[in-house]
């Protein structure tokens, strides 16, 4: 058994080639042999989000505070709120963030394949993100 201590695991801030805006990142649990699932909680400031991204095994996402929005491409722009929990399926080309006027964190939780956990793309536009 393993305790991990609240405020024992530094916080770091998102990188600004991966997320507009004022993130921060805290981890959570990392995966330990055999197993492959790792979490944070993640606090986006308003207006801050995630670049376009997928996971190789998929994502949930459990809203704790705030509100934020989460998009699947070709898919609307989707509200979402504390006690919503929203399951992203393995490669689904994805965002999510706050609202333009709230904040919101969310937990995230993914399993990596061969050491990898998410695939990075493009920036989510002002013109995409106020859809």
């Amino acid at each position: 058994m393993e305790i991990k201590r609240s405020g024992s695991q530094p916080s770091s801030k998102g990188p600004a080639e991966y997320f507009t805006g004022t993130v921060r990142i805290d981890p959570l649990f990392q995966a330990n042999d055999p197993a492959r699932a790792l979490g944070a909680s993640v606090t986006f400031e308003p207006g801050a989000r995630t670049a376009w991204h997928t996971h190789p095994l998929g994502q949930i996402l459990i809203v704790t505070a705030g509100c934020g929005l989460v998009q699947r491409w070709g898919g609307r722009v989707e509200e979402i709120r504390p006690g919503d929990v929203v399951w992203i399926p393995p490669g689904e080309k994805h965002w999510h963030g706050a609202t333009a006027t709230t904040a919101m964190t969310h937990i995230a939780i993914q399993e990596q394949l061969d050491g990898k956990v998410v695939e990075w793309m493009e920036k989510v536009g002002d013109e995409q993100y106020r859809k």
